[in-house]
């Protein structure tokens, strides 16, 4: 504790002169503690970019590991099909696509692309939660128009893909959506987070396929589920230029439903984790060094402190600054960001305000974004 130069007359009692017990005892100058926590080791021993490069490797194996990546199939060719199109406000066209996922499985998305284009734009996959008819909710046909993220950015000038997630829309399965056991019997050593990667990361192929698209100027952003696929994706997927995650929900530590991420039912994320899970041990990754292989990308995480158990949500403040750390070392602390609000698991204006700027800042040219004077 050191002094600010200031001193209190002093009455027997402890109290300054002149001051009674009814008032609060003076607050002396301090320098601000170190904040320390387990998130720590995200960094630990590493002091330069070559350190943590050399350490990203290990890391980028580690999360490879964890969604079994070495169990997906080959990427199949496109085979890129329009189905239907609609141009909405003559400002968009609106088109539902199909395309190749495995051999034997086809995707379904909407595909939206600016009316009016004379050079190619920045191209964003769009991710929705946990929604029976996700890709139309994304779109703007149904429920919860805060969510119409394909609609929204297609008005700001992107072309736009929003995928259904693989066990909704077109493709539920007759258990009913999210319920992952026949991708199981068809996969037992992959995983469902690794399944969902992968087929984004071919969303990434059906961008970069169409001339419309800057091939180098695609982003990704969601919600929810939605939100873990941006992440997920992002650190998969080099290609993607810039990010912003919306409430991607709970991390494996100081997480009291860890479970959750391996449970033995309905929507399995990492089927083989649990074991661990259940005996106390964590994966070898956690969410921080995840979200540190996106750097020196850009991206935006979004979260609320009254999404889920309140002590989980603050510590992933803590997390949150020492993936700061990691954008530091790099010397691009302004490609990381993070917002947090009291607005529980939603995309309010603000939220998407955010989103949507984040993603104009670092995917589109500088001068769209520039501030300029009034002209006389």
């Amino acid at each position: 504790m050191r002094s600010c130069g200031m001193s209190y007359p002093v009455s027997l009692i402890g109290l300054p002169v002149g001051a009674t017990t009814a008032d609060p005892p003076p607050r002396p100058c301090s320098d601000p503690p170190a904040i320390e926590s387990s998130w720590d080791d995200l960094l630990e021993g590493i002091s330069s970019v070559d350190e943590w490069h050399e350490h990203r490797s290990v890391l980028k194996r580690r999360f490879l590991d964890l969604i079994r990546d070495d169990r997906k199939p080959d990427r199949p060719p496109l085979d890129f099909e329009i189905l239907e199109s609609t141009v909405i406000d003559e400002v968009y066209t609106r088109q539902l696509v199909s395309y190749n996922v495995e051999t034997d499985e086809r995707a379904h998305a909407y595909l939206g692309t600016p009316l009016g284009m004379a050079d190619p734009v920045p191209g964003v996959v769009a991710l929705h939660g946990t929604y029976a008819q996700g890709k139309e909710r994304v779109a703007g046909l149904v429920d919860n128009p805060d969510k119409a993220y394909l609609d929204h950015l297609c008005r700001r000038g992107y072309v736009v893909i929003a995928p259904d997630h693989f066990v909704a829309g077109h493709r539920i399965p007759p258990e009913g959506s999210y319920e992952t056991g026949r991708f199981y019997e068809k996969h037992p050593e992959w995983t469902a987070v690794g399944k969902f990667t992968y087929e984004h990361s071919i969303a990434v192929d059906v961008l970069q396929s169409l001339d419309a698209v800057a091939s180098d100027r695609i982003g990704v952003l969601g919600h929810s589920l939605g939100g873990h696929g941006t992440l997920f994706l992002s650190a998969y997927d080099d290609r993607v230029a810039a990010a912003a995650g919306n409430c991607g929900g709970a991390f494996f530590r100081h997480n009291p439903g860890v479970e959750a991420w391996g449970r033995d039912r309905w929507y399995i994320y990492l089927k083989h984790i649990r074991p661990g899970l259940l005996s106390g041990t964590l994966p070898p990754i956690d969410f921080h060094e995840i979200m540190a292989l996106i750097a020196p990308r850009p991206f935006l995480d979004l979260s609320a402190l009254n999404d889920g158990n309140p002590l989980t949500q603050r510590q992933r403040l803590l997390m949150l600054m020492r993936v700061m750390d990691v954008y530091e070392l790099e010397q691009v602390p302004e490609n990381f960001a993070f917002y947090v609000h009291g607005r529980g698991h939603s995309v309010a204006h603000e939220s998407r305000e955010l989103l949507y700027g984040w993603l104009d800042t670092h995917l589109k040219p500088a001068e769209t974004t520039a501030t300029r004077l009034v002209a006389e």
